[in-house]
Order: structure tokens, then C-alpha cells, then sequence
């Protein structure tokens, strides 16, 4: 069997096509990321924009073609701008003609649980001891803390990279003001959670990735080389330095960074630092497989696999 899965998210649209092996283990025959920017405007009203929702449709009719050539069965998942949006049918109605399937817009607690997946399935030494997953999305973030493979807390915060900026950042280069406000809003949206100590904390998703890449200073992007990586807190706290002394074009030309995520990535950094921060962590260890990949497990193991 052949799945592909897609993840429509705020900034991006993910596509994952992977054959199911004996035992329910994947085989990437695929990869893709477009960023789309179907939730631009969250930090506002949340309604999709007509430009976010025609570039989302077309980058999924290249992704239907792509896993209609390679026979597979398709299952998509949307998250907050489609939890937030007012006008979601606008989006939902055509996406699902595209795709042949409806889109389901899952809640925060089902998709930390499908990074949760992935993440355990890409590591299964984070089943011992403490665990801390974050995914830092475009809408929202979220965090799962498990102790021993075991979920203990899954919680969907309303800290994304698109919506931070669109709330804080007003200026280029971000202000000094602008800067003290994004640390108050993480810290903010971090209230109440407790971190556990001497914990593996692994970060999840493009922001993450991002920085792993531009720290190794990436010409092209290698999934190898990034999943895996153990980003430290003085490498992002040197990245952090680095977009916030820069303006939108100098960070356009960073060696690493795509520049269509040029404009919101510091915010997604500051959301890491301070996760980190929260937790002590000195690291974060960079996880390249997200909420596509939990829910190929989760399909492979339905299907009669024990991924």
C-alpha cells in the first residue's frame, strides 16, 4: 500500500507519499513543502485570503498528481487557520473536489498527538525518560510532554510564527519594542505550563528545521543532514541575533532560509527560545517528520501494521 498525506497548514501545505512495509514501516518515495500562506491575516479576523486560498489549491492539485502516479491513497489534515476561519467552506469545498477526499480539520489535541507519532516513531530512544515535542506552526504551536513514551500533557497554544508577526511586527528591522513584545507573548503563552527538568525536548516543522539549516549554513536543504540535528541554545541564540540586526532582504539572501519564510521566522525563533528557555533545555534536537508523517503511521497501523 501507498499513502500520501498531506498537512494544510497556516504557512505551508506538506506532502508525504510513503509505501507501507511488512511490520507498518515507511518508505519515503516523496517529499514536498510549498508555502502557501493560506492563514495570512490570523492575526486579525483568521479569514482565509483569496490569495492564500488559490496558491493552497494549486499546490494541492500538483500534490494529487504526484500520489495519483504513484497509486496512493491520499488523507489530508488542515489545522488552526482552517480551526479559525470564518469562511473555511471557500477553502474546503474546492480542496476536497482537488483532492477526492474531504480535508479533515483536526483539533489541537489531535494534532499534537500525530507529531507525538511521528516524532516517537522517528525516535524511539525519546521514549525513555522525559520528553518535551513542540511543533512551531504558522497559527499555533504545539506542545506534548511525555514521560516514558507516556502523554502527559497535549496542549495547543495560540503561538504561531505568522500570527506573532502579524500582531508585533510593524518595523524592518524589528524594534527593540517590537522584540521585547514577541518574548512577552511566548512567555505569555507559556504561563502554566510546567516543563520537566533534564528532559529531551525535539522541535518539529519548518521554523525548526530552518534554523538547523541556516546554523549549518545550507546551501540546499538536506533532510539527512537536518533530522536529527541537535540545534543549541548559543547556535539560536546566534540566529535570533542575526534576524533581528537584518532586514527582510538580507535575511531573503541567508544562506538556509527560504525566503518565503524570510519574514516570520524570527518570531518562530523566539517561540523556540522560549520553550527552551522554559524547559532548561541546551538543545533542541530537530525533528524533520511532522503531523504528515504521525498520521501515515497512524494509517499503517490501522491498515494492519504496527508502525
Amino acid at each position: 500500500m501507498v499513502l500520501a498525506t498531506i498537512d494544510v497548514g497556516t504557512n505551508t501545505a506538506l506532502l508525504l507519499i510513503a509505501r507501507v512495509c511488512e511490520g507498518g514501516r515507511l518508505e519515503r518515495l516523496d517529499e514536498r513543502a510549498e508555502i502557501t500562506r493560506l492563514g495570512r491575516g490570523i492575526g486579525a479576523g483568521g479569514a482565509l485570503g483569496a490569495e492564500g486560498i488559490r496558491a493552497t489549491l494549486a499546490a494541492l492539485r500538483h500534490y494529487a498528481e504526484l500520489a495519483h502516479a504513484q497509486g496512493a491513497r491520499i488523507a489530508a489534515v488542515g489545522t488552526e487557520a482552517l480551526r479559525r476561519a470564518p469562511n473555511g467552506p471557500e477553502f474546503l469545498v474546492p480542496a476536497a473536489e482537488v483532492l477526492g477526499v474531504p480535508i479533515e480539520v483536526i483539533d489541537g489535541e489531535r494534532e499534537a498527538a500525530l507529531t507525538f507519532r511521528a516524532v516517537v516513531e522517528s525516535f524511539p530512544d525519546a521514549r525513555q525518560g522525559s520528553l518535551i515535542v513542540v511543533d512551531i506552526g504558522g497559527g499555533s504551536t504545539e506542545v506534548v510532554l511525555a514521560d516514558r513514551g507516556r502523554q502527559t500533557l497535549a496542549r495547543s497554544l495560540p503561538l504561531g510564527s505568522v500570527r506573532l508577526t502579524e500582531q508585533n511586527v510593524h518595523h524592518d528591522p524589528v524594534t527593540t519594542d517590537e522584540l521585547a513584545a514577541l518574548r512577552t507573548a511566548v512567555a505569555s503563552g507559556l504561563t502554566g505550563i510546567a516543563f520537566p527538568r533534564n528532559a529531551t525536548l525535539v522541535g518539529v516543522a519548518g521554523t525548526v528545521t530552518s534554523l538547523a539549516a541556516m546554523a549549518e549554513s545550507m546551501a540546499t536543504y538536506d533532510p539527512g543532514r537536518v533530522h536529527g540535528y541537535r540545534l543549541t541554545r548559543d547556535q539560536l541564540a546566534a540566529e535570533i541575533a542575526r534576524l533581528t540586526s537584518s532586514g527582510q532582504a538580507d535575511r531573503e539572501r541567508m544562506i538556509g532560509l527560504d525566503p518565503r519564510r524570510a519574514d516570520v521566522i524570527l518570531a518562530g525563533a523566539i517561540i523556540l527560545e522560549g520553550i527552551a528557555q522554559a524547559a532548561g533545555a541546551a538543545e533542541v534536537r530537530v525533528s524533520d517528520r511532522g503531523i504528515r508523517w504521525g498520521l501515515a503511521h497512524e494509517l499503517a497501523g490501522q491498515d494492519g501494521g504496527h508502525a
